[in-house]
């Protein structure tokens, strides 16, 4: 798959994890090479930034059970709204712990 096929394919995913809010309170305010990002303007929404990691969607895409998590990360883009004021996926935790496990097992090889 070349590049420009897979950032198509990201932007369709982060396009259809961001569907379940409020299309009018969207942007996409920024497409760069290491996230997508949406500012969210609502005065109901807590949310003010949306932002999906390619690496994370890029496996996400790949992914067999990608239907079962993209329906989870809209629930709990919805749970969030109304909580947080950032949304970030993946988690910084999840990723940061993910980075551990990576140069762990890099260094044991």
């Amino acid at each position: 798959m070349n590049t420009t096929t897979r950032n198509i394919e990201e932007t369709r995913l982060a396009n259809e994890i961001v569907s379940v809010l409020d299309p009018a309170a969207l942007r996409a305010c920024s497409d760069d090479r290491d996230a997508i990002r949406y500012a969210v303007r609502s005065a109901d929404l807590k949310l003010r930034t949306i932002v999906l990691r390619r690496p994370a969607l890029r496996r996400l895409l790949a992914d067999a059970a990608r239907a079962v998590k993209i329906e989870y990360l809209q629930r709990d883009l919805v749970r969030s709204a109304l909580q947080r004021v950032e949304y970030f996926y993946p988690r910084p935790s999840v990723a940061r712990a993910r980075r551990v496990v990576m140069e762990s097992e890099a260094a044991a090889v």
